[in-house]
């Protein structure tokens, strides 16, 4: 049976002695290391001939963890990001887990107002950006873009006749037509008869013998008239061309008209919108946003969408490893590795502040603490 201070020795010896490397611990800098070994055995030397006592026990742990969690921390890393990456996803996650975090976190929530405000400056700053004046539209959407459109659309009667009849044959255009045509000539036989003299005089008495007799407003009957033949007019136009646009006739309408605007710079834009105090288009385009997304995100509509896409989603994911649903985003080692090495010194210094040293002091202390070890060691607490 061993005695207490032979327990103590085996400790002693175990507390200055290098610990055992590992196929990773080789991977660090042989300097890097040596520093970190050669602290500890400082420390433990320091205290060689006089008896530990649990606090300056505990106190060496620590400075040993800490340093030596410092120089394991990148290998750590990866060896953390390994071992995640080969589990699958099915064990961790679920289709309801899933549900649940968009449904009670993203959707059931607004979007704050201090991302709000972060999307309208964004939204500023890259429209009203200087580069704009120097660069085209065509560098936004390529000219295969609008072919490919345009061939679409002209190869597609449907298509095509909407959006003709939306040109020529839209029954708001022809009231519109209607309205334009009629204040123009009333507009010119108002003049014309103010510079008639009397002949003028006459044909405005004609005209109110004319309401009376008939008794209908000669206004009315003017815009009834114009009403009836535009539309008639308008709906011959549109049959004229839809019978005789052909589908390369279409095409090549869209293609002319792009490239007409195609070289504008990009900062044309901002010539259709308002940016003044009050009156800002990025505001109410954002608002507008917003209001909509509010409505939609409690809506059933849009809760039924988004468990048919995780549904879907995850059906076709859920054999897949961590790593594999992660590569689909261009996340595999490589870019951990990169990661690891960008946030390196914060990790450093989560190990070296105040609150991980009084957690891992706790623990150690709680560990020691417990009457066999204490009764093991024969340690005194002071």
């Amino acid at each position: 049976m061993l005695t207490p201070t032979t327990q103590y020795n085996k400790l002693s010896i175990t507390m200055t002695s290098k610990p055992m490397q590992t196929s990773k611990d080789n991977q660090t800098p042989s300097a890097q290391a040596s520093d970190t070994h050669a602290s500890v055995a400082d420390t433990n030397a320091s205290a060689s001939g006089k008896r530990f006592t649990v606090d300056s026990l505990v106190n060496a742990q620590v400075t040993f963890m800490q340093q030596w969690l410092r120089s394991q921390a990148g290998s750590l890393s990866i060896e953390a990001w390994q071992w995640l990456g080969a589990q699958p996803m099915n064990k961790y996650l679920s289709t309801d887990d899933l549900q649940h975090l968009v449904n009670d976190w993203l959707l059931s929530q607004p979007m704050s107002e201090v991302m709000r405000t972060d999307i309208r400056d964004i939204l500023q700053t890259v429209i009203y950006h200087p580069v704009n004046d120097n660069v085209p539209l065509s560098e936004l959407v390529d000219d295969t873009q609008i072919e490919t459109l345009a061939n679409y659309v002209g190869s597609h009667d449907e298509q095509r006749n909407v959006l003709i009849h939306t040109l020529v044959g839209n029954e708001t255009f022809a009231d519109l037509l209607t309205q334009t045509l009629y204040h123009a000539i009333n507009d010119f036989m108002e003049t014309t008869l103010d510079k008639a003299g009397g002949v003028g005089k006459l044909m405005k008495l004609g005209r109110s013998s004319f309401e009376k007799a008939t008794n209908r407003n000669l206004d009315e009957k003017l815009q009834t008239y114009l009403h009836r033949n535009i539309k008639d007019l308008t709906r011959r136009a549109e049959a004229n061309a839809q019978e005789h646009l052909s589908n390369e006739e279409v095409a090549r309408l869209l293609v002319t008209g792009w490239a007409r605007i195609k070289e504008l710079p990009v900062s044309h834009l901002q010539t259709y919108l308002r940016d003044e105090p009050g009156n800002s288009s990025i505001d109410h385009i954002e608002a507008s946003i917003q209001q909509s997304y509010n409505r939609l995100r409690l809506s059933p509509y849009l809760h039924s969408l988004v468990a048919a896409s995780i549904d879907t989603w995850y059906a076709n994911h859920q054999d897949d490893t961590i790593a594999t649903v992660a590569a689909s985003l261009y996340v595999d080692e490589s870019a951990m590795a990169q990661l690891s090495t960008a946030i390196l010194p914060l990790i450093h210094d989560a190990l070296d502040s105040p609150w991980f040293t009084a957690h891992i002091r706790e623990m150690l202390q709680a560990f020691y603490e417990q009457p066999t070890i204490r009764e093991g060691l024969a340690l005194s607490s002071h």
